[in-house]
């Protein structure tokens, strides 16, 4: 089953009424690098224009009639590009600094430099990725941003265990099915059995973590995936099978279905946040601790 009319009427069954959207280019200042107000004055007097983003701490819209990754300060590290709905799991992790932390699905790095500019290059990141290729171009991102504290492992973060350590906390945006926000293509290249296939390997990555998570940590759980399969009926089965909880948190989005296609799912679950594509793209986040 695929097309666009079937996801479509998928999306009003949870609640939301699909309409084009065109996502607004975003920023976010590394402050382990330079003054977020320092920051901004040199952009704006490039003649970009900044707008910051109100549900995030160093996070701007932008709007620039050049490319913004062939200025100075982004060869310096001063920001990096990452969409604003991406920049929210990085900071929902209750403390990082001095922290031993893992970025499960790591590349290309948005994440891992936020994560280490959290912990203003403190502790120690290890940061996976299945492609020899994409670890590079983490590795590039890391060096360009001046990441100190970050060791990369060309490893499955379905592997994880074989690293034989424990971590405080664990960041899974995991491998998903994306949304039509940033693939104008999608509704012609997913049909719901990718949907499906990529949950069964979510499940097989979120069963990994909890094997190697400290009994006092923390995972967050993303993706920019809209289909509950990949979301909601996760972290339902997670809480069942995996002996986890949600923690509550407190950041920009609506709550979670839980109740989805007449199958009624954990009450918690509505803890977890569900971001419906318009000023950002489409995006699922949530954290969890061993029961």
């Amino acid at each position: 089953m695929s097309g666009k009319e079937f996801f479509v009427n998928r999306y009003e069954k949870l609640g939301w009424k699909y309409a084009d959207t065109a996502l607004k280019q975003a920023i976010r200042i590394n402050a382990m690098n330079i003054e977020e107000t320092s920051a901004a004055e040199r952009l704006e007097s490039l003649g970009i224009m900044l707008e910051k983003i109100p549900f995030l701490e160093r996070g701007y819209w932008i709007k620039s009639k050049f490319s913004i990754g062939a200025t100075a300060e982004y060869l310096l590290g001063y920001y990096s590009i990452q969409e604003a709905a991406a920049q929210i799991p990085a900071t929902l992790f209750t403390q990082l600094r001095g922290k031993t932390i893992l970025d499960a699905c790591a590349a290309p790095g948005g994440k891992t430099v936020q994560l280490a500019d959290l912990m203003r290059n403190s502790g120690a990141i290890i940061a996976l990725d299945i492609e020899k290729q994409r670890l590079t171009a983490l590795a590039n991102h890391l060096e360009r941003c001046g990441v100190k504290n970050t060791v990369t492992y060309l490893l499955n973060a379905r592997n994880a265990s074989q690293l034989k350590m424990k971590f405080d906390c664990i960041l899974l945006d995991v491998p998903c099915s994306g949304n039509f926000t940033t693939d104008k293509e999608w509704f012609k290249r997913r049909t719901i059995e990718d949907v499906e296939r990529n949950a069964e390997i979510q499940r097989e990555i979120l069963a990994e973590a909890v094997k190697v998570l400290k009994d006092n940590g923390e995972i967050v759980y993303s993706t920019c995936s809209l289909e509950p399969e990949e979301n909601e009926f996760n972290i339902n089965w997670a809480l069942n099978e995996l002996n986890l909880q949600i923690e509550k948190i407190n950041c920009y989005g609506d709550k979670a279905r839980t109740t989805v296609f007449g199958e009624k799912l954990d009450s918690s679950i509505a803890d977890c946040r569900r971001i419906w594509p318009g000023n950002t793209q489409g995006f699922f986040v949530c954290k969890l601790k061993r029961a």
